[in-house]
């Protein structure tokens, strides 16, 4: 399947692997940080929810949502992880687990610029299926903030990208 939107680039240097994500949303900066950092919102299209306090420091647990842990057999459905930034609303940081999202907004004359970066960690399943994961959440985080209906978050498949990112993974 052709993605709907420019494949994230897998970038390596001495820090390890991350994966960098531009997307161009036709919504207001603030709609974007509702979606970005509201459990109710984050339930459409993340695989997890953040509990916690909003606030930078603070020591938050990453849980998988019920459904997305027992169709991917996630055995430890609960992380931990650390709100790193909070600069509402134009930066959030956050590790869950070994792995550090770093989201940035961007006001344009037509919306939002959303970064996103990836700081992969050692103990990952590698860049093309955390990058394949990350573009169908992108995915869905446009649906939800540009037509306030997306479909549900496992109506699709994240792997429809898994060649594209294998593909992408090898040419570094």
């Amino acid at each position: 399947m052709t993605p709907r939107h420019p494949l994230g680039k897998i970038l390596r240097d001495e820090h390890g692997t991350a994966l960098h994500f531009e997307r161009e949303l036709r919504s207001a900066p603030e709609r974007v940080w509702r979606a970005l950092t509201e459990s109710d919102q984050l339930r459409t299209w993340m695989p997890c929810d953040i509990v916690g306090p909003r606030e930078e420091g603070a020591e938050v647990m990453i849980p998988f949502w019920d459904d997305v842990a027992a169709r991917y057999a996630i055995t430890e459905p609960v992380l931990t992880g650390r709100i790193v930034t909070w600069d509402p609303p134009r930066r959030f940081a956050w590790t869950w687990d070994d792995e550090l999202l770093t989201f940035e907004l961007e006001p344009t004359a037509t919306g939002t610029r959303l970064t996103l970066m990836v700081r992969l960690g050692a103990k990952g399943p590698g860049a093309a299926l955390v990058g394949e994961g990350y573009h169908y959440c992108l995915d869905q985080l446009i649906d939800l903030v540009e037509t306030e209906a997306p479909h549900a978050f496992l109506d699709d498949d994240a792997r429809q990208f898994e060649q594209a990112y294998a593909a992408a993974e090898h040419a570094h």
